[in-house]
């Protein structure tokens, strides 16, 4: 009789020796599949004799010899399979026609293969099944320990979890993330280092290379990550050490309500940004202060509130946007005009998954205006980062001056910024950037008195034009159908050299003529209203320059003139040697010519001076 499960049985079955794959199967019965139904009298065999058994019930004295396919059946059968796993009647006889079978086994072939493939299927899901179900198990855990030691915002004793808003226990379980990511940390810089980590931040202040952004362009040296150890280094390097262990969760706390509140603010439309007649948005200080009355506390005496925000779209994803930020070295070198010193003092979370999803580092930086009569402005901040549910990156900034009990009088402070980050198709990204400073800039001179005080200087609005900028830039250094002449440089190599050289440039510029603290600006007495500034540093091994010592002289003065007209004047050649001593009134001839941006004046020109000879 034919029993429901005979087919099922693996050992029953197989009629393979065990050194071959399950897919060398003889002719084998099947369960219910399809709707197809089988018997046992569907079952071919052979008898000693070569004749067929037509009794389903018959029982042969000597042992039953079962058909097995041939390598050449077999191969035809996978291969017919792949392209049609449900041959229908007509194609099961040209099978059984072609390979000199059956059709019932070809049919049977079929339902097993079938079965097999099923089987497969479900066990390597179950496997991805059960492994999901265990980190969500862990998760679940690690939340409900959260929430159960969990404190009411109003009395700060325990707190149920109705009593909570969502964002509040949404924030308390990253929180509590964040603490045992921190840990984790510690204690792995502990082991390694060999040393308590409040004594030195120097192993801790170094980053890995770059994982998939080249910006080799604009690599200078130590410059870029540690200008302070290369040129001196400033009261805010000195005083500054690792923040202890009892810092630790309130800088944590602190990140995730400033990354709160920077969503917010980058969100946000009237009455809290105000639209100005240049086309900036500017924060309403009053709607401010009631929309978020917590945050790091009331504004200091004695130093005003710059704060705005932009937004445009850049070409580049939002993957080497958020490496850039998050690298120290990378940062400084795309910010180079902005940001004259910057040094990660530690890093407290690596982030998850492999990315700086949760990456959050306590950092020190000097910002700038390439000018010494506009002093820098000093913080020492926590830079956190996070990937949001709707696929969206941010990146922020806050202070930590109330860690340092002992610094003296404040003369800046970073509240939430940073810059919101969403990807768009085709490698562009949106980028919505807040600046949000406190600041005391009574030192700074007249002449830039205005353009300090309007927020271009170091504002949102300039560094999203920097940022649009290095974009660009980088972008035309990767390509390779940019137009230009390039008549004495006819490699790419050429063309990557002299990008790179320019860059340099622009880096030694910015980092000598700034009011760095790691410089000393000595006034020159003058004849006349303007004042000369010098001021010397050591060169060692910087790129491109020998050692010794260097001397920058700096001065500025207002000309009523257009700001366009005069870049259009200063890389003119041909009116080059009505400005340029070092041409020696010789007539100034372009030798190449090198497009890095859209805008004509985006080059990057190699000169040559013709000195006439009497």
């Amino acid at each position: 009789m034919y029993h429901p499960n005979m087919f099922e049985s693996h050992h029953m079955f197989d009629m393979t020796p065990k050194s071959t794959s399950d897919n060398d199967l003889g002719i084998t019965g099947s369960r219910e599949d399809d709707f197809e139904t089988k018997s046992g009298a569907e079952v071919t065999t052979e008898n000693p004799s070569g004749e067929e058994l037509q009794d389903p019930n018959q029982r042969p004295n000597k042992k039953k010899r079962y058909h097995r396919h041939t390598q050449r059946q077999i191969q035809e059968l996978e291969s017919f399979f792949k392209e049609c796993p449900h041959p229908d009647d007509k194609q099961r006889k040209e099978l059984s026609r072609d390979l000199n079978l059956e059709p019932l086994q070809v049919k049977f072939w079929f339902q097993n293969k079938r079965t097999q493939m099923k089987a497969q299927s479900e066990r390597h899901e179950n496997q991805i099944l059960k492994s999901d179900n265990d980190k969500l198990r862990a998760e679940n855990n690690r939340y409900k320990e959260a929430l159960s030691n969990a404190t009411c915002p109003n009395c700060g004793g325990p707190a149920a979890i109705g009593e909570m808003s969502f964002d509040e226990q949404h924030l308390r379980i990253e929180n509590a993330r964040l603490r045992e990511e921190i840990d984790r940390i510690s204690a792995i810089a502990a082991k390694y280092v060999g040393k308590p980590l409040g004594s030195s931040f120097a192993p801790l202040a170094i980053h890995a290379p770059s994982r998939s952004l080249d910006l080799e362009v604009g690599n200078f040296g130590n410059q870029t990550g540690f200008g302070g150890e290369m040129y001196g280094t400033g009261d805010i390097l000195r005083s500054v050490s690792i923040p202890s262990d009892t810092d630790k969760p309130i800088i944590v706390e602190l990140a995730v309500a400033a990354m709160e509140e920077l969503v917010r603010m980058a969100q946000a439309v009237d009455p809290l940004w105000v639209s100005t007649d240049s086309s900036m948005e500017i924060l309403n200080e009053e709607e401010y202060f009631r929309t978020f009355p917590r945050g790091i506390g009331p504004k200091p005496l004695g130093l005003r509130s710059e704060a705005s925000r932009e937004s445009a779209v850049v070409i580049m994803n939002h993957i080497n946007l958020v490496e850039i930020l998050m690298d120290v070295n990378q940062w400084s070198c795309v910010f180079s005009g902005i940001v004259s010193r910057a040094l990660t003092l530690e890093v407290l979370s690596t982030g998850v998954a492999g990315n700086y999803n949760g990456a959050l580092q306590v950092m020190t930086a000097e910002f700038q205006v390439p000018s010494p009569l506009v002093p820098t402005r000093e913080n020492y901040f926590v830079r956190y980062c996070k990937q949001h549910s709707d696929g969206s990156w941010a990146v922020v900034d806050v202070s930590l001056d109330s860690l340092r009990p002992s610094t003296p009088i404040l003369r800046t402070r970073r509240r939430p910024s940073g810059c919101l980050i969403q990807e768009l198709p085709n490698g562009y990204s949106k980028v919505t950037w807040i600046e949000h400073m406190e600041v005391d800039d009574r030192s700074v001179h007249n002449m830039y008195r205005p353009l300090v005080h309007s927020g271009l200087a170091f504002g949102a609005k300039r560094w999203v034009a920097t940022l649009e900028r290095q974009c660009e830039r980088l972008a035309s250094s990767m390509a390779s159908n940019i137009p230009g002449d390039l008549s004495v440089i006819t490699s790419p190599e050429g063309r990557k050299s002299m990008l790179k050289l320019a860059e340099r440039m622009v880096m030694s510029f910015c980092s000598g003529v700034g009011a760095s603290t790691a410089h000393a600006w000595t006034t020159m007495s003058t004849t006349g209203s303007d004042d000369v500034r010098v001021m010397t540093r050591k060169s060692m091994d910087d790129p491109g320059r020998p050692p010794g010592i260097v001397l920058s002289a700096a001065t500025s003065f207002w000309i009523p003139v257009a700001p366009k007209r005069v870049f259009d004047f200063l890389r003119d050649e041909n009116s080059r040697k009505e400005w340029d001593i070092l041409s020696n009134g010789g007539m100034v001839q372009e030798m190449a010519h090198i497009a890095n941006g859209h805008e004509p004046g985006n080059c990057v020109s190699l000169l040559r001076v013709n000195v006439r000879h009497s």
